[in-house]
Parts: C-alpha cells; sequence; structure tokens
C-alpha cells in the first residue's frame, strides 16, 4: 500500500478547515473539558471518575467529530471525488484520521491535566489510550460510511456514544445484574479496569487482557471499515 505523505497532510488541512468552519461539532470538545473541571472543582478523586470524562472524549469528539466530517464529504459529495482521486486507501484512511487522531490525543491529555490526575503508570496508560483512540476512529469512519449528512451522522452516532460512555457503569452493575457482565469486553470498560490494576500491585495478566481486548476491538473495526470503504466505491 502506497502511502503519500502529501496527500496526506492535504486531506490534514482540509479536515482542519471543516471542522473549525463547523461550530456545531467543534463545539464538543468542550463538553468534556467543562466536565473535568466540575470534577476537579468538586474534589472528586476515584478512577471511574477520573475515566468517565476520558470515555466521553472517546465518544463525543473522536467517534462524533470522525462520523461528521466523513459525513460532510458524503454530503458535499467531495468523498467521491476523493475516492476516485489517485489517492490510495491508506492516503485516504490516514488523511480522514490524523486530524482526530491529533485532536482527541489534545482534548485527553487536557482532560487529564484538568482532572488533576496523575496515572500511577503513564506510560502503559498511554498506550491504552492511543490504542483506544484509533479504535474509535473507526467506530466513526464505519458510521460516517453509512450517512449522508451531518444531521444523520449525529443520529447514528448516538447508539456508540451511550453504549461505550455507559459500558464502565453497566459494568459496574453486573453484580446486580449479571446480563451487564457483558459490559466488561467493551474497551472503555476495559481501559477502566486496566487504569485501576494500575494503581496497585497489579499482575501481567491485569494489563495483557485489557491491551488484547483493545487491540481486537481496533484490529476488527478497522478490517470491517476497510472493507466498507472498499463496496462504497463500486456502489
Amino acid at each position: 500500500m502506497n502511502i503519500s505523505m502529501t496527500r496526506i497532510q492535504a486531506i490534514f488541512m482540509k479536515d482542519y478547515k471543516e471542522f473549525s468552519r463547523n461550530y456545531a461539532v467543534s463545539i464538543m470538545v468542550l463538553l468534556p473539558l467543562i466536565l473535568a473541571v466540575g470534577y476537579n472543582i468538586t474534589g472528586a478523586s476515584d478512577i471511574q471518575t477520573y475515566m468517565m470524562p476520558i470515555n466521553m472524549t472517546f465518544a463525543l469528539v473522536t467517534a462524533y467529530v470522525q462520523c461528521c466530517l466523513i459525513a460532510e464529504e458524503k454530503e458535499k459529495n467531495t468523498l467521491r471525488s476523493l475516492m476516485l482521486s489517485p489517492a490510495s486507501l491508506g492516503d485516504i484512511l490516514v488523511g480522514k484520521s490524523l486530524f482526530v487522531f491529533v485532536l482527541s490525543s489534545a482534548v485527553v491529555a487536557l482532560t487529564i491535566y484538568l482532572l488533576g490526575y496523575e496515572p500511577a503508570n503513564l506510560l502503559l496508560l498511554s498506550i491504552a489510550l492511543l490504542l483506544s483512540t484509533i479504535f474509535y476512529i473507526a467506530i466513526g469512519t464505519f458510521c460516517g460510511l453509512f450517512t449522508k449528512t451531518i444531521m444523520e451522522a449525529s443520529i447514528i452516532i448516538l447508539p456508540v456514544m451511550v453504549i461505550f460512555t455507559v459500558g464502565p457503569f453497566a459494568f459496574a452493575m453486573s453484580e446486580v445484574y449479571p446480563i451487564f457482565q457483558i459490559a466488561e469486553w467493551l474497551p472503555s470498560s476495559q481501559l477502566n479496569l486496566l487504569a485501576e490494576a494500575l494503581e496497585g500491585n497489579y499482575s501481567s495478566t491485569d494489563v495483557i487482557i485489557p491491551f488484547v481486548t483493545i487491540t481486537a476491538w481496533t484490529l476488527f473495526t478497522w478490517l470491517v471499515t476497510a472493507f466498507v470503504y472498499k463496496k462504497r466505491m463500486v456502489d
């Protein structure tokens, strides 16, 4: 797969301009930051509270913004032109993901700072956060490919935002409602479990299982997204 940095940079700058002009989408960046400030003021200091704004960032910023950017391309009929251009599949997928990746990384870092959260093992948690960012970009891209307008994107992404944001809370209720045990394997729940494990005496299993689970979700979602994208090229 040929990768052209020039094409990727051009797509990145185009997404940045589209994002900066669309205030209905760009304002979503502020929501997890406001929540983080609120938690900091109230003095909340447990891992579940720290991870809530972080998981919200992935849903409201990473997945939502990516979905809306893809939908806007389709609404303006420019995605079709991009698909038929000399840009390769890698150029387009990387280029369409790079801006949201940078934006999400910055918002997550700022959220952690505003929370006053100091992870016991910043390196391992950072790797897990980067993997989660890539996963949510894939989810946003996948949903965006099934929309035609930004309005549709705002609706179709809602289940994703709810499921992955509320997942850790559903898992916490699994002792009362066993059916919620399935929520343990959501990437957001695994991220919470990893963050909790890193704060104490953790074993290699406590780290490996969350990493493997999040990586598996990421690979599967990107494979499905690439397949759907190729189908869209010939529909």
